[in-house]
């Protein structure tokens, strides 16, 4: 059983994510037997403490939404941490900016948002049945930062510190409606997207690096947290599922740009202030 107090470790990655610290070492580093039931109490313990300081709840984000690393990781499925009022930025224009609260080391990633308009239930395994219970879906950035030296971290400790998660922009949206449903679901296995800061190309994804479909990964968010017995996805929540590519380290000035082919989404252009 891990000895790491989770209440004493949320409030230190809240000290931290409060005033641009480093946090020395991993809970990992200091536990051997600090896992991920115990990252969940911290990431729990987290959570209370901001909704206690007024903020909200908009939904939750998703980690290693790749199945590739996760028998290298001892994984069994992705993880997940929450998304907060104050760390989520809505667009209707194709280009936009951001003040991060700080510039410890932070990285940007793109991903599909997807909004949701009724409860996901467990077991979904087609992607069509996950966007009947889609509001909307949206080209996003994410943005992270580590708060332990030179990104060495473990899953446990990733999702002990809040997912690494900053910011989330989230662009314009597509509606999800019952004729579009269909080709939405192809669309969101096949699409292509690329990664530009300013004219220079970074880096080519896909949709399928999300467990081979956006979609699929909410059904698979679902499952897991059922399976961990946290609180079901509900109407309204938000899930960002996951890079579709590397994380780009990111400065301020720069301008970022992610350009998509097959998915009728506009491209999301953001610089960094």
């Amino acid at each position: 059983m891990p000895n790491t107090d989770p209440g004493a470790l949320a409030r230190e990655f809240l000290a931290a994510y409060e005033s641009n610290a480093v946090v020395p070492s991993t809970p990992s580093a200091r536990d051997d037997a600090f896992d991920l039931r115990a990252a969940y109490a911290t990431e729990a313990d987290f959570f209370r403490a901001r909704l206690a300081a007024g903020r909200k709840s908009t939904g939750l984000k998703v980690g290693y939404a790749n199945k590739a690393v996760w028998r290298a990781l001892k994984l069994e499925t992705l993880v997940w941490a929450h998304m907060y009022d104050d760390t989520v930025h809505f667009t209707d224009a194709s280009s936009t900016s951001l003040r991060l609260p700080y510039y410890r080391s932070p990285k940007i990633e793109p991903e599909i948002v997807i909004k949701l308009r009724e409860p996901v239930p467990t077991g979904v395994e087609a992607a069509a049945d996950v966007l009947d219970k889609v509001e909307w879906l949206a080209l996003g950035f994410e943005i992270i930062d580590c708060p332990f030296p030179d990104w060495n971290f473990k899953p446990a400790d990733f999702v002990a510190a809040f997912g690494l998660h900053l910011a989330l922009v989230v662009g314009p949206p597509l509606r999800v409606e019952a004729g579009n449903i269909p080709a939405l679901a192809e669309s969101l296995a096949s699409f292509k997207l690329t990664l530009s800061k300013g004219e220079q190309l970074v880096e080519k994804g896909a949709g399928r690096n999300s467990l081979r479909s956006p979609a699929l990964c909410v059904a698979e968010l679902a499952s897991a947290l059922s399976r961990a017995d946290h609180k079901p996805l509900v109407a309204g929540d938000l899930i960002s599922t996951g890079t579709l590519t590397t994380g780009q380290a990111i400065a301020k000035g720069d301008v970022w740009r992610a350009d998509v082919e097959g998915l009728a989404l506009p491209s999301l252009s953001l610089r960094f202030e």
